[in-house]
């Protein structure tokens, strides 16, 4: 073809360039990946499990109509299951695509929807001290439990399972950061913790019922550390965000799993022949990019609305058998809202996809400490609504002894299901101590 005045002069180069819209509808094609159709078959009809979907209708006809609590709660919880395993499908199918941090941290975001749902709500009621055990016990629900049965899981299937040492050890880190910020606020209370002798010294007007002992000008005190360090912690966010996904993402990519196909070799043999290498298969993507993506939001959004059914179910189900209103917060409500971080972050563990595992847990975690509780925190002080940093000091050492363990297994990149019974021991040992406090 003869060159015209529209032919680019260096080959390759196009004289128009691509438009966002073009962009955009190349996006929603999938070229070289599956069909929307292909992938939401595979979606929906891949497991018998997802029959079980089913019940979700059942559960929010029995909310609506006010069916009997247990009935309710055992309608909800049975059908977060599926829910659950189609959280898990999404996200492993865009971890193929996208690498096992971005998937995680998206997970971790869609799971924390209910808490941070659940968390305004309450702040917004006044409802200080729910605000503050739902998210004590989400964090301790994921650090503990959650990463406990999914190292559990992981060394059942896997014997030993590595990830990469740095990322682990930089989360580790930030988490230890958020106990450090709850501890300086605890520690300001009892310096300034004030007996009441009924001089009228002490206010009562702070919508936290743990600083009502202090008086004015400490509870001023309380509130000005716990928002500026609020403001802080989202700054931290923020950089920490910037640090594993753009400048330090090589940290977080997960090594390839090589195995050797001798073990038995000479030093001298080493030195001049390589052992022959075999790379693990790679699985094939099932859903595309933009469907898995979409797929879960959809499931996020029922799987929320399906955890506030459970929730208005759980009070009344544990009053009619003696169960108290703290442990609800800080041991029940976060178990069922972490149900889906739940089983797919035991799903990823049996997969050997540690990488994803811990950007689940402990990403997870991070987000609701570093993030959820400061906005919180930033949101009711433009609401009025006086929420600090402050927990009971019982809540602040579970959650320090809790974040000391994690750091001390993770730091050796390796993982094992002895390590997991130990997470899973200290998880049951404080909600033990919560079920008798």
């Amino acid at each position: 073809m003869a060159p015209t005045d529209r032919t680019p002069l260096l080959n390759g180069l196009s004289p128009h360039p691509e438009s966002f819209y073009s962009k955009v509808v190349t996006l929603l094609k999938a070229d070289g990946e599956p069909s929307w159709l292909d992938s939401y078959r595979w979606f929906i009809l891949g497991s018998w499990l997802n029959l079980l979907l089913l019940l979700t209708p059942a559960a929010a006809a029995a909310h609506y109509l006010n069916w009997d609590a247990p009935l309710r709660f055992g309608l909800s919880f049975i059908a977060i299951v599926p829910l659950a395993k189609l959280l898990g499908d999404a996200t492993e199918q865009m971890s193929l695509s996208l690498g096992q941090t971005l998937a995680g941290l998206l997970n971790a975001t869609f799971g924390n929807a209910v808490e941070i749902i659940v968390g305004l709500t309450a702040l917004l009621q006044g409802e200080v001290r729910i605000v503050q055990t739902s998210m004590l016990g989400s964090i301790l629900s994921n650090i503990l439990l959650v990463l406990g049965c999914s190292f559990l899981a992981g060394g059942i299937y896997n014997h030993e399972s590595e990830f990469r040492v740095t990322a682990a050890q930089t989360s580790a880190s930030v988490m230890t950061l958020a106990c450090i910020t709850l501890v300086i606020p605890a520690a300001y209370h009892n310096a300034k913790h004030v007996i009441s002798l009924g001089d009228g010294n002490q206010m009562t007007t702070m919508t936290d019922p743990l600083v009502v002992d202090l008086d004015e000008d400490a509870q001023r005190g309380l509130l000005a550390i716990s928002r500026g360090t609020a403001i802080i912690l989202l700054g931290v966010y923020i950089a920490y965000l910037i640090f594993q996904l753009k400048t330090h993402a090589q940290l977080f990519v997960p090594e390839p799993r090589r195995t050797a196909a001798s073990d038995v070799a000479s030093d001298a043999a080493r030195d001049v022949e390589a052992h022959p290498i075999q790379e693990v298969a790679e699985d094939v993507p099932k859903m595309s990019v933009v469907a898995a993506g979409m797929g879960l939001l959809m499931v996020t959004i029922v799987t929320s609305l399906v955890a506030d059914y459970l929730v208005a179910s759980i009070e009344e189900t544990a009053k009619r058998f003696g169960i108290s209103k703290t442990f609800i917060g800080l041991i029940l409500l976060p178990i069922v809202a972490n149900a889906a971080e739940h089983v797919t972050s035991v799903w990823m563990a049996m997969k050997d996809k540690m990488e994803l595992t811990i950007g689940i847990c402990v990403g997870s975690s991070i987000q609701i400490a570093t993030f959820v509780i400061p906005l919180l925190v930033v949101i009711g002080w433009i609401s009025g609504h006086e929420l600090t940093l402050f927990f009971d000091d019982f809540e602040t050492v579970a959650f320090f002894v809790s974040v000391l363990l994690v750091n001390l297994l993770v730091q050796d990149g390796k993982s094992n299901y002895m390590e997991g019974l130990m997470l899973i021991a200290l998880y049951l040992v404080i909600a033990l101590a919560f079920w008798v406090s």
